[in-house]
């Protein structure tokens, strides 16, 4: 059993840049979290903070933010069951949520690049500063902030950066350790008793020497960040050591328990989650002793960045969530840490609809969500749906060659159409179903976007086929309702 992860800090990545929950539904959870066996939230806001200000504009459209009282009860509520709070705000990349605004335009490393900021502009450094400002006053009582720093793409690509970059002995690892220092002893000036943690892929590449000489050490501590389920344990340790040798002894770990499959994956794995943290168990133990290891976040992420298409919905991912801490816990996903979760949860998997359906005691809040997503991405998943330009049909009598011509058997046009909406007519229903259930526990905004992202793209080709035969009997002087 491993003790050093099993004691540490275990903290529930909340990531509201996506699919942000109503507040009843977030206060709901984080009761959860601390009865699965968290004893921390790490909660990255990104445009659902309610800014003020000039930092205003950083305000989500789509919906409004959570309102500056709902962030009160979001630590009321952490707070009332033992939940350390860590917010995580972004201060170099990962930042399109700030820079896609015009009036920040011209603070993007790159133009093409969104996510981002040039180190070189005061303006740039002063607005991740007040940005922080404001997050950490309507948090008093947390001790400990992220400040992200993690895939800080086209560094050096600007004409700023690379004019800097023009004198001799400078590299792009101290052009991004300099801004990252700056921004830390900004924030030491106005917090000194504020414990740092950023990402540390942007370290990866440096040698111990280049972080020792920066003066980055003892300003922030490094969260390694390793998602795969067939994680390196020998590597990984061997970076830690590097950090150590550097002088970083205080670290962190980040594993993963949902929205790290692909960028558009809708139902979350238990098995590949537990995977991961069964590989950070074995991390742990092979450390040597001068090395502390903090804690360790469980990430939930609900979009890979700010642009892209939302993930799996917290729902979902809550068996594999239960089911990991239960084995950091547990220190393996023993008997007792499965007994543990089908108490909690009913069930383990996601998948295992049978059981989530039950609708036992143990059932948990968005059970009903969880099952019905599963059964629709099963259906829009199916081979019938999918393949359905291979039907015997299709293939046989109305091929591009058939569109292109403008010609069909209207016999066999009848015979498409017929199946066709069949189809769509059982997605449309289970659809309706999961809309119903969503809108009780996310805004009809994330509702409409879930089903325009994980919906509509399936059932787009054989919307196409539809119109496509109603063009092509129409050029024939067959009107559809005639026939059909």
């Amino acid at each position: 059993m491993d003790q050093p992860l099993r004691n540490c800090k275990k903290f529930v990545h909340l990531d509201l840049k996506g699919a942000p929950p109503r507040i009843g539904y977030l206060i709901e959870l984080i009761k959860l979290f601390a009865d699965l066996g968290a004893n921390g939230l790490l909660i990255e806001y990104e445009d659902m903070f309610p800014y003020e200000g000039e930092l205003k504009v950083l305000q989500s459209t789509t919906q409004p933010p959570y309102s500056r009282e709902e962030i009160v009860s979001i630590q009321d509520a952490a707070n009332s069951r033992g939940l350390e709070i860590v917010p995580l705000v972004q201060t170099f990349g990962h930042l399109e949520f700030v820079l896609k605004h015009e009036v920040f335009r011209d603070l993007r490393e790159v133009d093409y690049c969104l996510g981002t900021l040039n180190p070189h502009r005061d303006a740039g450094v002063r607005l991740v500063q007040e940005m922080l400002q404001q997050v950490m006053k309507l948090h008093p009582k947390s001790t400990t902030l992220h400040i992200g720093a993690d895939e800080v793409y086209m560094l050096g690509h600007g004409d700023e950066s690379k004019h800097w970059l023009d004198v001799p002995g400078r590299s792009v690892h101290q052009l991004f350790l300099s801004h990252v220092i700056k921004v830390a002893k900004g924030v030491q000036e106005s917090s000194p008793n504020l414990n740092l943690i950023m990402w540390d892929d942007m370290l990866r590449s440096m040698t111990p020497e280049t972080i020792k000489e920066s003066g980055l050490v003892g300003l922030v501590q490094p969260m390694l960040w390793d998602y795969s389920p067939t994680l390196d344990v020998e590597n990984t340790v061997m970076l830690m050591e590097r950090y150590k040798s550097a002088g970083m002894k205080n670290q962190w770990a980040a594993s993963s328990f949902k929205g790290s499959t692909t960028v558009h994956t809708c139902v979350t794995s238990t098995q590949r989650h537990l995977d991961n943290h069964l590989q950070w168990l074995k991390v742990a133990p092979s450390l040597s002793a001068g090395i502390e290891l903090q804690g360790i976040a469980l990430t939930g992420w609900q979009r890979y960045d700010h642009l892209s298409v939302l993930c799996e919905l917290m729902p979902v991912g809550l068996p594999s969530l239960a089911s990991c801490l239960q084995t950091l816990l547990h220190g393996g996903f023993t008997k007792e840490a499965q007994k543990k979760v089908v108490e909690t949860l009913g069930t383990v998997d996601v998948e295992d609809t049978e059981r989530l359906s039950s609708r036992t005691s143990s059932s948990f809040a968005g059970a009903k969500l969880a099952e019905l997503i599963v059964k629709l991405a099963s259906l829009l998943e199916s081979a019938e749906l999918r393949h359905f330009q291979n039907n015997m049909f299709v293939r046989g009598w109305f091929t591009p060659y058939h569109r292109q011509k403008k010609t069909v058997n209207p016999l066999i046009a009848q015979q498409i159409e017929t199946q066709v909406k069949i189809i769509l007519d059982a997605v449309e229903s289970q659809v309706h179903e999961v809309r119903g259930e969503m809108r009780l526990l996310y805004t009809d905004s994330t509702v409409q976007e879930w089903v325009d992202q994980h919906v509509t793209p399936v059932l787009e080709p054989l919307h196409s086929l539809l119109r496509d035969i109603e063009t092509v009997l129409n050029e024939m002087g067959l009107c559809t309702k005639s026939i059909f």
